[in-house]
């Protein structure tokens, strides 16, 4: 007969609850994950984060292929898309991913069950926990990571057909001849040029006065450009009034300076953001309830208002992010074992995977003014690097925000190539109070695009060398 009592059950097999499982189960406790997918990995495995950067991959080499190779000597004719190989490999990117957590869970002994998790109260000091009303378990802790989901707004309700969501976004069977996304976050921009590089007429809408709201101003007006030459429309301070669905188009009412016009299109993709996934755990049954914003209140151990419920991820405050529900989940599992372990939340980057990329770690200008903390600033543009002129990516700059006076790093921004990869360097100097001084004698190799990282620095105290 299978264990049914655990030192520990995780709810939740994406980023957070699975790393989370692993780390407590090799620091010797007893676990067991509860998922109600078929395959481990979550949302950012199966939907999110994993298929949406094939799609932008293969995307990537359709345009460069159709628009860029020519300047390289390199003359290719008639490009064709094959979209159901490209969804074929996106696939399997995904089995493989998902199948090796699986591996994972077999390699550190961690019981799987497949079902819902439902909170049931607690019994002789016990956290029970009822999976899809087939069988029960019991722990001495339980820790909810069940992530979130699209944000579905009241007159655009998902069918899965015209009005869609990111998840069916990713598994189109044909492209779209003119796409409307509602929302200039992340999800938006990044599914937006998915479909605009491989032929479709994207316009993107957002409310606000800028794309990617939380992002430095001077980054997000350089990306929309270049999305702009890459063929997006984007329309700011607009507002997504109504719709009439037809049965081959949809009519969609924008409102812009209190300007009302009409769009029509083939569908829309709603991306105005994500909310907690509690409806499914009964936490009323341990006295819980979400707070004002749909999450979990919790204290510095991650414990919520009852003892021995525990809560990561998308269900708290900050950001939604995989790599911020795992850095939790390693940390919740370190601090039930005793160990006095931290997160550096500011040092937490933040990526956007257009083209060029965004990518930012620290505190933007406006954090730093508000909070009036004493900053200059060091800019730095790739058009002036050796290597992004010899790749072809010279659009973008890196922005170096540090103290006047010792020279610490306050945050970087950046726009340009390969700025998810080039944010981890700015991550590791800025987790540990690096400076600018520091940069300066940090020798980088030639030709890279990290050099412009380390003039971007020594613009600061205007020390750049290639300026």
């Amino acid at each position: 007969m299978a264990e049914t009592n655990y030192d520990l059950i995780v709810v939740g097999g994406g980023p957070g609850g699975y790393v989370s499982a692993i780390r407590a189960a090799q620091l010797g406790f007893t676990v067991a994950l509860v998922e109600k997918r078929n395959t481990l990995g979550g949302v950012c495995l199966n939907e999110g984060c994993i298929p949406s950067k094939a799609l932008l991959e293969s995307s990537e080499h359709f345009a460069r292929a159709r628009h860029e190779l020519k300047e390289h000597g390199i003359d290719v004719t008639d490009v064709k898309l094959n979209l159901k190989q490209m969804m074929v490999r996106k696939e399997e990117i995904i089995n493989k991913l998902t199948g090796g957590i699986a591996g994972l869970m077999k390699k550190n002994k961690i019981k799987v069950f497949k079902g819902i998790g439902e909170l049931l109260p607690k019994k002789d000091d016990l956290c029970r926990l009822n999976i899809s009303d087939q069988q029960e378990l019991t722990a001495n802790n339980i820790l909810l990571a069940t992530g979130s989901e699209a944000i579905e707004l009241k007159h655009l309700p998902f069918d899965g057909e015209k009005i869609i969501n990111a998840r069916d976004a990713l598994s189109l069977t044909e492209v779209p001849q003119r796409l409307l996304v509602v929302g200039g976050g992340v999800i938006g921009l990044e599914m937006g040029s998915v479909w605009s590089r491989l032929g479709a007429e994207v316009t993107v809408v957002e409310m606000l006065e800028q794309i990617l709201p939380q992002t430095d101003p001077q980054v997000a007006q350089t990306l929309q450009r270049s999305l702009k030459k890459q063929g997006l429309e984007i329309r700011l301070k607009t507002r997504l009034e109504k719709i009439d669905v037809g049965d081959k188009e949809i009519t969609a009412t924008l409102n812009s300076k209190d300007k009302e016009e009409e769009l029509v299109c083939d569908k829309i993709l709603v991306a105005a953001g994500r909310r907690a996934r509690t409806d499914e755990l009964n936490l009323e049954a341990v006295g819980l309830q979400p707070n004002k914003a749909g999450q979990l209140d919790i204290d510095d151990n991650f414990q919520t208002a009852t003892p021995g419920i525990y809560a990561i991820g998308d269900l708290v405050a900050g950001p939604m992010l995989a790599h911020k529900a795992s850095d939790e989940g390693v940390v919740f599992a370190e601090r039930l074992a005793g160990q006095a372990a931290t997160i550096n939340y500011p040092g937490i980057p933040a990526v956007t995977y257009t083209w060029p990329e965004v990518a930012s770690v620290g505190h933007t200008e406006e954090q730093l003014k508000e909070n009036d903390v004493s900053y200059k600033a060091g800019k730095f543009f790739f058009s002036a690097s050796g290597r992004a002129l010899c790749n072809g990516t010279t659009d973008g700059f890196i922005k170096v925000l540090a103290d006047p006076d010792s020279g610490r790093i306050h945050g970087v921004h950046i726009v340009g190539p390969h700025a998810s990869e080039l944010i981890a360097t700015a991550a590791t100097v800025y987790s540990f109070a690096g400076s600018v001084h520091d940069l300066a004698v940090t020798s980088h190799a030639h030709p890279t695009l990290s050099e412009v990282f380390k003039e971007a620095a020594l613009a600061v105290n205007k020390e750049a060398i290639h300026a």
